[in-house]
């Protein structure tokens, strides 16, 4: 297949899946959840933290960082922390421990009740993102899986899971942070609207 032609299968690819999603009320629905309890989670002096492996690890310090920064428009910063931005802390305890245990580590030393935490795996079964959940539940917090079409193990202890209609890695992505971009958005207005 010619470069032109596999760049517009692509593109249709990942316009068929986003078309799937706005025709999919429950999905939106969820979206709408992630950020009202995102929401409540802030105003009550609560964090909300990230994470994920690769790409996957990108777009939740991408997030991360569009919260604790800024999105449209100049206002106060967010708490919001990627778990894995600490290099240092993520190779001490890969090394010492497991890579399993990256994130659940993290999350025992500084996660309480009513943070949330999202975890971000396309296939809803990285090790790591499953026991950062499993650790976050014990806590009290709340937990929101961005995964592809079966939700995978995640989907079960997850307070929200938000399932992309597609098990292309890449189209999968490309959602996440095409919703994660929106949930950005919405908590940016509900919590600082424009006068």
């Amino acid at each position: 297949m010619t470069s032109p032609a596999r760049t517009r299968e692509a593109l249709g690819q990942s316009i068929e899946i986003k078309t799937k999603i706005l025709k999919d009320e429950a999905l939106l629905a969820q979206v709408q959840r992630t950020v009202d309890m995102s929401v409540q989670s802030l105003e009550t002096g609560g964090c909300l933290y990230f994470c994920g492996n690769g790409g996957s690890a990108a777009d939740a310090q991408h997030l991360a960082a569009e919260l604790s920064g800024r999105f449209y428009y100049d206002r106060p910063p967010l708490a919001a922390e990627a778990l894995h931005a600490n290099s240092s802390f993520l190779t001490a305890v890969a090394n010492d421990y497991s890579y399993d245990d990256i994130f659940s580590r993290y999350v025992s030393a500084r996660v309480k009740k009513g943070d949330v935490l999202f975890g971000f795996t396309t296939s809803g079964n990285s090790k790591n993102v499953l026991k950062a959940f499993e650790a976050a539940r014990q806590l009290k917090a709340l937990t929101i899986a961005f995964t592809g079409e079966s939700g995978g193990k995640i989907k079960s202890i997850s307070d929200i899971c938000i399932q992309i209609p597609s098990t292309d890695t890449p189209r999968i992505q490309e959602a996440h942070i095409t919703l994660g971009h929106i949930v950005c958005e919405l908590i940016e207005a509900k919590m600082f609207p424009k006068k």
